[in-house]
Formats: structure tokens, sequence, C-alpha cells
């Protein structure tokens, strides 16, 4: 819609990533009246503006003053006492202008009317956006710890012979890859929009304007490359360990015929 002035309306979406997941069951008690569907929560709230929120940690604000998100984000806080603080934040403004072309410009998007199912889809696509940004920062974060036992194996040829310490770390990354994997089939198109051919264009222009595709295959090949030196660096110290196990083997036959020899 436009103003009451015949002025295009500008619409706000603010997200919000946390590094716990949300179980959208548990949050519909806090939201009495909520539309629930398996990836997204979505809620009127009774003084103005929509939330939606996802399993993957994010929750989207749309027209809802600071004072208001930060109410439902202690409402929020109050059912998950151990909720973290936020990992990220991000912002987007949608232009809604009777008679407009669809598009996206100036990192602004234009639509001709902003229904609550094109809403929707702009909203999940900046969490996507801010979900992302999370984990792309941890993959960075592992990809260097990753690479400091890389770099140990190319510098001296070995890598420590205390193994968990590396086990502990194997596990911590086998648990970040699930989580991402996790999140990433969730940029998969939504059904709705199938039904309305605008919709789908707003779909595939926010994503290019968030750079989505490129992001999710960059998340892949870190993924990828942290697993595979991984593996490397796994199967090094299994090596060094068998060696040290057949040294010690023949230590001791090597001692049994000793003593059989002095006996």
């Amino acid at each position: 819609m436009t103003t009451s002035t015949g002025e295009p309306r500008l619409h706000r979406f603010d997200a919000i990533a946390f590094v716990e997941n949300f179980p959208l069951k548990d949050l519909a008690s806090m939201f009495p009246g909520a539309r629930v569907a398996p990836h997204e929560l979505a809620f009127a709230i009774p003084s103005g503006g929509d939330l939606f929120a996802y399993p993957f940690g994010a929750i989207v604000f749309h027209d809802v003053p600071r004072p208001e998100r930060e109410a439902q984000l202690a409402k929020l806080r109050e059912v998950h006492p151990r909720l973290t603080t936020e990992t990220s934040r991000e912002d987007f403004v949608v232009r809604e202008a009777t008679g407009a072309r669809l598009g996206v410009e100036e990192g602004t998007l234009t639509v001709d009317r902003l229904t609550p199912a094109r809403a929707s889809v702009v909203a999940l696509i900046v969490a996507q956006s801010v979900a992302m940004e999370y984990y792309e920062r941890i993959l960075d974060h592992l990809a260097i710890r990753t690479h400091a036992l890389a770099e140990r194996l190319r510098e001296r040829g070995d890598v420590s012979f205390r193994t968990r310490p590396l086990h502990r770390f194997i596990g911590e990354a086998i648990g970040i890859r699930t989580e991402v994997l996790s999140v990433l089939h969730l940029l998969d198109k939504p059904d709705a929009t199938w039904d309305d051919p605008g919709m789908d264009r707003i779909y595939d222009d926010l994503r290019a304007e968030f750079d989505l595709g490129d992001r999710y295959d960059a998340l892949g090949q870190k993924l990828r490359g942290v697993q595979e030196a991984l593996e490397l660096v796994l199967g090094v110290a299994r090596d060094r360990r068998f060696l040290f196990l057949e040294v010690a083997i023949g230590l001791l036959i090597l001692v049994e015929l000793v003593l059989a020899l002095v006996a």
C-alpha cells in the first residue's frame, strides 16, 4: 500500500541470528495465534508489525519499532533463559508503491504491493542471510584452526602424538558440519513462490542481492576443505601411532629373545 498522501511506503525488516536453534513448537506457546509451518513461525504483533522465527536460530521483525523488538526479545529470553546474545544483525528496506516495477536497486527492493506472503519471502531471505553470516564466521574460525594443524604437518612432517585433543577438535568440526548442512537445505525456494509470479521474482532478486548462491557454494567448499584436511591429519596421526605400536611390539619381542638367551 501507499500512504494516505499517495507517497510510497517503506517497510523495514530487522533480522537477528542466535547461536541456539529454535524449536518452533516451543515458541508457539509464546505467541498465541501464531501461524506455525515446518520451517517458519509467523506472528502478528498486536501493537503492529510482524515477527518471523526460524528453526535455525533467526528472528525477523517486520515494521516493528525498536522498543517493541526489545520487548519481544525479552519475552523470548524468559522462555529460553540460557539464550546467548545475538551473533549478528542485518536489516533490509522494502519500498512499496502502487504500480511500481518489481526490482532491487541500490540495496532496496521495490514492489507494487507487499502482501503477507511476500513479506514472508522477504523475511526468509533476510533470515537466511543473517544466519549464513554467522556460519561463515564459525567456518572461517574452524578453517584457521585446521590450517594450523596442516601447517605443522607441512613444517615438521608429523602431528602431535597426543590425539585426544585432535579427536575432540574433529568431533567439534563434525558437529559444526552437521549443523551447517542442516541449515543450508532450508535455502530451497519456498512453495509459496509458485503461486505468485511476482513473489518468485522477489525471491530470485533478493537471493541475488544477498549473494546467497555464491555464499552457499563458498560454505560448501570450506566444509569440504576442512573435512579433507582433517582426514589427512587424522590419517597421519593414526599412522604415527601404528608405527610406535609396531616399534613397541618389536622391542617386546627383542626383550623376550634376550631373556630367553640369558636364561
